[in-house]
């Protein structure tokens, strides 16, 4: 009898168990995301979350359905991921960048979870010279073969930042005299009258989001500017990465 169940021989960056994910924590490796049955309870779990935390290693709690959905073996209530590259420290990048003298270009995604428009967002990014793209540690697509293959491998080549807040970094950004404009439907200056009046000089962060959820109000409202790419046709709406490519295509130049 067949079952539609995958098992964890799909997932080739699997870590299924307490002890395997806590060698793979001695050893260094990048973990993307660990996965917890909320329903479980122990000394040793708690301690593993409190060595997550303090790694600044991702983790979510999830009804145990979900584990046995991603592999049938014993994974007494922990899964993990690792991550095909090394993640980028946020504020060494952006202290780095600035120090160069050129002005840089970031990105900003806010909740795009798709791994296929993460990778093509990846590898538009990795062309138009992006100097890191900054995710938040929970809520961003995970990072694993499917998004690598989506970036034609530019993932390799880019700093990718994780932080907790991304108002934090934002507010960094800022701070750090780097200017940010938001794609929304809802503005009224076009991307091209944007680009065509900004002082080319300064650093530039773009900030997207999902297609699902648009982008934090919170983030929109301390942006320092709104614009939109004007459309001709029927269809009054672009995929999160072909948008985001057309923004990058301009802002870069």
């Amino acid at each position: 009898m067949r079952t539609n169940t995958p098992s964890s021989k799909s997932y080739t960056n699997l870590i299924i168990g307490i002890h395997p994910l806590e060698e793979a924590l001695d050893a260094g490796k990048n973990i993307d995301k660990v996965l917890f049955n909320k329903e479980l309870r122990s000394d040793k779990l708690r301690q593993l979350k409190d060595r997550l935390k303090k790694e600044r290693i991702p983790f979510v709690l999830v009804p145990e359905i979900k584990l046995n959905k991603i592999t049938r073996s014993n994974h007494q209530g922990v899964l993990a991921f690792i991550a095909p590259i090394a993640f980028a420290d946020f504020e060494n990048v952006v202290m780095s960048e600035v120090e160069s003298g050129e002005p840089p270009l970031f990105l900003l995604l806010d909740r795009v979870t798709d791994v296929r428009n993460f990778g093509a967002i990846c590898r538009s990014a990795e062309c138009f010279g992006v100097k890191g793209i900054i995710v938040p540690e929970v809520g961003a697509a995970q990072i694993n073969e499917d998004a690598l293959k989506a970036s034609a491998g530019a993932l390799m080549h880019l700093n990718i930042c994780k932080v907790k807040n991304l108002l934090d970094a934002l507010d960094y950004l800022h701070a750090s005299g780097i200017g940010s404009v938001v794609l929304s439907e809802k503005a009224t200056v076009s991307l091209q009258e944007f680009q065509d009046a900004r002082d080319q000089n300064l650093g530039m962060c773009i900030i997207m989001g999902s297609e699902e959820d648009g982008i934090n109000p919170q983030l929109m409202k301390r942006a320092h500017q709104l614009v939109t790419i004007p459309m001709k046709g029927k269809t009054n709406s672009l995929n999160v990465s072909v948008a985001t490519g057309i923004a990058l295509a301009t802002l870069s130049n």
